[in-house]
């Protein structure tokens, strides 16, 4: 005789079927999503140096958040608030590859090469597109205006045209100490 399915014992078997399914369909997904380990993790031996802030002392003023997709709303890199000079360092070495005002605001791109490229606003330089700059030299300083708060300066990365987290070549999230509430 067969066994009765009831409708509850139905949605059971389908729940744990389409888990069985998405799991690991999304931990490819995630897995290919993931960006090359970053240029801060590779060994000493391979002439990469790790990157720098591209100012500090600071106080981030705002994290990165992924957008879900290529147009949905996210932050794009992290706010940084210097804590004391103004400047603004390369966080590597590369190539300027803009260095002028966009919707009234300063912008300093940077390519330093393998499909890595950084955008510093806002920020004023006198440095032309072209010119070789090392990590940590300054490239200029601080400005008022984009859509950062003022007096910070928004730090975002590209890697082959997609925007990453800067925190990856940065040696990641800053470790967290946990406090007691009372």
């Amino acid at each position: 005789m067969p066994v009765p399915r009831s409708p509850r014992r139905l949605m059971g078997v389908a729940v744990v079927a389409a888990v069985a399914v998405l799991v690991p369909a999304v931990a490819r997904a995630t897995d290919a999503a993931q960006p090359p380990p970053p240029a801060a993790s590779a060994p000493a031996d391979a002439g990469v140096e790790p990157w720098v802030w591209p100012v500090a002392p600071f106080r981030l003023t705002r994290p990165y958040v992924a957008p879900a997709h290529a147009y949905g709303p996210g932050h794009r890199g992290i706010d940084l608030a210097p804590a004391g000079s103004p400047d603004v360092q390369a966080p590597a070495a590369g190539v300027v590859a803009f260095s002028g005002s966009v919707a009234g605001r300063g912008i300093v791109t940077i390519d330093h090469g393998g499909g890595l490229v950084t955008t510093l606003e806002p920020v004023v330089s006198e440095l032309e597109p072209g010119t070789t700059v090392e990590r940590g030299e300054t490239v200029g300083v601080t400005d008022l205006g984009g859509h950062a708060d003022a007096g910070t300066v928004h730090f975002g990365v590209r890697l082959d045209g997609e925007y990453i987290n800067p925190m990856l070549l940065l040696g990641g999230v800053p470790r967290a100490v946990l406090l007691p509430c009372c």
